[in-house]
């Protein structure tokens, strides 16, 4: 067992909002946070614009695949973030759940994907801080 905090966002194709949260918080906590991201009817791939979008903030998600949702993510995780959609994740005493209401990205251009990744940015920026108390 890790003794670092364990973070896992979920969407329904791990294509977007949870990748993109994933992405902030891998490179805000620089090791200090173990990062997950799945979806429960995960994608073929992360959307185009999704990675257009990070890389326009210097964060390279392209070779990212969407993954599945498992039991074992959740348990093995101290929060589980969802992204507003409707996803159910198995509830386990003492995890703490938080479901972050976004819009969705899919089929959006990279526009549209600009204002959700800059959001995603400001909770993921709180969410660093509070657990590793900066």
């Amino acid at each position: 067992m890790s003794d670092k905090p364990s973070v896992l966002f979920v969407c329904v194709h791990n294509a977007g909002r949870s990748q993109m949260a994933a992405a902030f918080l891998t490179y805000l906590a620089d090791g200090k946070i173990e990062v997950r991201s799945a979806g429960s009817a995960p994608a073929d791939a992360v959307n185009p614009a999704v990675v257009q979008a990070m890389a326009e903030v210097g964060i390279d998600i392209a070779d990212e695949i969407p993954k599945v949702l498992t039991v074992e993510a959740v348990q093995s995780s101290d929060v589980c973030i969802t992204m507003g959609c409707g996803d159910v994740c198995p509830v386990f005493p003492g995890k703490r759940y938080l479901d972050w209401t976004l819009d969705d990205p899919a089929g959006q251009g990279v526009e549209a994907v600009r204002p959700i990744r800059d959001e995603i940015r400001t909770r993921v920026e709180a969410l660093a801080k509070e657990l590793l108390g900066d």
